[in-house]
């Protein structure tokens, strides 16, 4: 069941490095793009980073609602995360091709993909320069989710294998981490 995680521990979603679902909508248009490279930023107000490539029909969106929600999939969406990486918006509608559910975000207009392992809902900032000569968007993380069968007080949960989050290694190819360790401060 998805529960609200405290902005606090936003960048606890995606410290591990996860390949993420990018949704974005705008006046009725819709799209998801997958995206490897990605990153927290800080922690009050949390921001994240991402690369969202000018090519790509969800950029238009994005710009134009200030905007998104980072999914982030489970090693079972593997099929799905390749599916929309490798399609474009412009000439298919993802969500229907790919029978990807959603439900709406709180807090932005594009939608939450279901069954993924944890959602930020983001609005950017405005950053023209970044944006235009590198594809890069800096955007404030405004309600975070996660489910909680995975994500517990604060902290990841061990893992089987398939609910683990998906690490982009290039040409489709992924992989995901091996399991949980804690660790200890030396004495």
């Amino acid at each position: 069941m998805r529960q609200p995680v405290p902005l606090a521990h936003a960048s606890r979603l995606l410290n591990h490095g996860p390949t993420v679902l990018v949704a974005s909508a705008y006046q009725g248009q819709r799209d998801v793009m997958a995206a490897a490279w990605n990153m927290p930023l800080d922690f009050d107000p949390p921001k994240v980073a991402v690369v969202i490539d000018k090519s790509t029909f969800s950029r238009g969106l994005i710009e134009a609602s200030g905007s998104f929600v980072l999914s982030v999939p489970s090693a079972a969406q593997v099929d799905l995360v390749t599916g929309v990486g490798h399609t474009t918006g412009r000439e298919v509608d993802k969500f229907s091709r790919f029978d990807i559910q959603t439900e709406p975000a709180s807090q932005v207009e594009a939608p939450l993909v279901l069954g993924c392992l944890a959602w930020l809902e983001c609005r950017i900032y405005p950053e023209p320069h970044n944006q235009s000569r590198y594809d890069l968007f800096l955007a404030e993380v405004v309600a975070a989710w996660a489910d909680d069968a995975v994500f517990q007080n604060g902290h990841w949960q061990d893992l089987p294998p398939e609910q683990r989050a998906l690490h982009h290694l290039g040409g489709g190819h992924y992989l995901t981490t091996s399991g949980l360790l804690a660790g200890r401060m030396p004495t």
